[in-house]
């Protein structure tokens, strides 16, 4: 696979929430989302974001791995739905990530798995991320 050139930006979120209310979301870049708790209030819940996050990783890992493999100029559009399934017993906790990858376009089905594969095995930071063990440091304050 070719080399992936990487831009980097600031990253980080900070989120805050009152004594009563639901928490709202800041980006460093200025982005903002207000956070639901609610089964049947509509918006994203914590662990919305954390799907959104991967499956937004993904479809973009999936777009660089098919320019990597040449076949970009092919892909009509990339969907990955995901999904999960939270631990039963022990901490609270996703036990298992659930992924469903549409890749469209003019492609056999090995050059979508190696899409695919690419996109959640190698380039994605968040799949990486979470298959890994980060380190947490954490400051606290008054």
């Amino acid at each position: 696979m070719a080399e992936l050139r990487v831009k980097t930006r600031q990253t980080g979120a900070t989120a805050t929430v009152g004594r009563t209310g639901f928490p709202h979301v800041t980006s460093v870049t200025g982005g903002e989302i207000d956070i639901v708790t609610s089964p049947s209030q509509p918006g994203f819940n914590p662990l919305d974001l954390l799907y959104s996050s991967l499956s937004a990783c993904l479809v973009l890992s999936a777009r660089m791995a098919a320019s990597s493999l040449g076949v970009l100029d092919k892909l009509t559009e990339v969907t990955a739905v995901v999904t999960g399934e939270k631990a039963a017993e022990g901490l609270s906790r996703v036990e298992k990530f659930n992924i469903a990858f549409t890749i469209k376009g003019d492609f056999s089905d090995e050059v979508r798995n190696a899409i695919a594969h690419a996109a959640e095995d190698e380039i994605c930071t968040v799949s990486n991320t979470i298959r890994g063990n980060p380190q947490f440091s954490t400051v606290i304050s008054g």
